[in-house]
């Protein structure tokens, strides 16, 4: 299959990114961003552009790709809801209607967040946002997964974009190991979540095996090739 990836700069979007490169039911991706990975692979080819949601560009097929693994994403910290619903809610819209406009045959996993608000009413100004998001995705003419990881673990030396986090995962990082033999299901990491993108998305997939929201346990589930972690 040929794989459309946003955020592939970020931790998960990296992580996302190497599993589609070792993967060999991923024919190609295309990154795209605003700035260049720095990454030479000969699946992988780079469209570096300002505005990440001015799509089609040219020379860009979108009818062509069979899956969008979206794992673009701010941090909500120090945001007031507009801003925030802009760069999360509207930019995501963005790339997903022209998307389910050209393939309605598409497979599109959006990484969200655990705890997202489905009723858009509740306290959390990023759980509204989120849930608003998932919820209109869910409504486009193409299969859609709300990705909900929990605790991630980084693999293979992956850091945060954000400041904030990186400091975070390396204060926890002696407590992964812990959390993993205790709560296994409430720990993902980010190769599992790039393992299940491209397991619910490619050839073969049985959608009615999956629920459209994934949570940890089911981010881990599917990962493992159905094989239940705990």
């Amino acid at each position: 299959m040929n794989v459309i990836l946003f955020g592939a700069t970020g931790m998960i979007g990296r992580g996302v990114l190497r599993e589609c490169l070792r993967d060999d039911t991923v024919e190609s991706v295309l990154a795209v961003g605003r700035t260049p990975l720095a990454v030479t692979h000969p699946k992988l080819r780079e469209l570096v552009q300002a505005d990440v949601s001015d799509l089609p560009a040219p020379d860009l097929d979108l009818a062509s790709y069979d899956a969008c693994f979206f794992c673009l994403g701010v941090s909500s910290v120090g945001m007031k809801e507009d801003a925030y619903r802009r760069v999360t809610h509207d930019l995501t819209l963005a790339v997903a209607r022209p998307l389910a406009a050209a393939n309605p045959r598409l497979t599109f996993a959006y990484v969200s967040g655990e705890g997202t608000d489905s009723t858009e009413r509740g306290r959390s100004m990023w759980a509204r946002v989120k849930g608003r998001t998932e919820n209109d995705l869910l409504e486009l003419d193409f299969r859609a997964y709300m990705f909900r990881p929990g605790i991630v673990q980084p693999d293979r030396g992956i850091p945060s974009k954000t400041r904030l986090y990186r400091t975070a995962y390396a204060l926890t990082a002696p407590l992964f190991p812990v959390l993993r033999r205790i709560a296994p299901n409430l720990v993902i990491t980010t190769e599992a979540i790039g393992r299940a993108m491209i397991a619910v998305a490619g050839p073969g997939a049985d959608a009615a095996a999956h629920g459209r929201v994934l949570r940890p346990r089911d981010i881990n589930r599917i990962a493992s090739g159905g094989r239940d972690q705990g």
